[in-house]
């Protein structure tokens, strides 16, 4: 299936000059979306996975399901002041400042082997500030999958020494 054929580009979205990859026409036809999530999947080959760790807010689309196939655990990661109990969190470089990912402390487990997912790689600030979470909590990091990668951001540097894998590359 060409995935593809299920991203729209919206032009000047969030800000003038940027062409934003929207994802809802894949996640409104239930086959590319059982196809996404099955090859997703597929990406990860025959590692065992723990825990599938998506972030707030789109990585909430597939992280669940990927952990309900894989017989894992979903650990949300949100932005601060989202998580009711004790929590660990990482600040990261934006274009323009500083943003801050929440994990609640008692989600990874030391030896844990974790997914981390998102939809779309694009600077690698997100999921790196992610990587650090789950490895401060001990977890070993299996696989980065994402289902869009916008490579010209050059985002997977910023997971030099990590698997990265996606489904789609723009």
């Amino acid at each position: 299936m060409n995935f593809k054929n299920y991203i729209r580009n919206v032009s000047d979205f969030p800000e003038k000059g940027i062409v934003f990859k929207d994802i809802t026409p894949l996640l409104q036809d239930s086959i590319a979306l059982a196809a996404a999530k099955n090859a997703l999947l597929q990406m990860l080959g025959d590692n065992t996975v723990d825990k599938v760790v998506g972030m707030e807010s789109r990585g909430f689309f597939f992280a669940p399901m990927l952990a309900i196939d894989l017989n894992a655990g979903f650990v949300p990661v949100r932005k601060p002041g989202k998580l009711p109990f004790s929590k660990i969190s990482e600040t990261y470089s934006l274009e323009y400042g500083e943003d801050v990912l929440e994990m609640h402390s008692d989600a990874i487990s030391k030896g844990d082997k974790v997914l981390i997912h998102d939809d779309v790689l694009a600077t690698g600030g997100t999921a790196s500030a992610v990587c650090k979470l789950v490895e401060r909590l001990g977890g070993e990091i299996v696989q980065c999958n994402f289902l869009l990668e916008l490579q010209f951001l050059n985002g997977a540097e910023k997971l030099a020494g990590y698997p990265i894998a996606s489904l789609m590359k723009f």
